[in-house]
């Protein structure tokens, strides 16, 4: 139940972090930089965009990880 509750939390913050942050953290890293070529602007936009949504999968996992402790065995006496 564990694992589910893992994926389940991964994928939503995927989702979310997709939709609301990895574009306007991308641009914003990309407006810092000078480029003198446009696929040099596509692939560092490309780069950060999915570096963003694979950290929101993370930190997804480990929530949903965390959270999905709830079935461990208690110690009977």
């Amino acid at each position: 139940m564990r694992y589910l509750i893992a994926m389940i939390f991964a994928i939503v913050f995927a989702a979310a972090a997709t939709v609301f942050v990895s574009s306007r953290v991308a641009t914003w890293v990309v407006s810092q930089q000078a480029f003198e070529s446009p696929d040099e602007v596509a692939d560092l936009h490309m780069l950060v965009f999915m570096s963003v949504n694979l950290v929101g999968l993370v930190i997804g996992w480990a929530i949903g990880w965390w959270l999905g402790d709830f079935e461990r065995p208690q110690n009977e006496l």
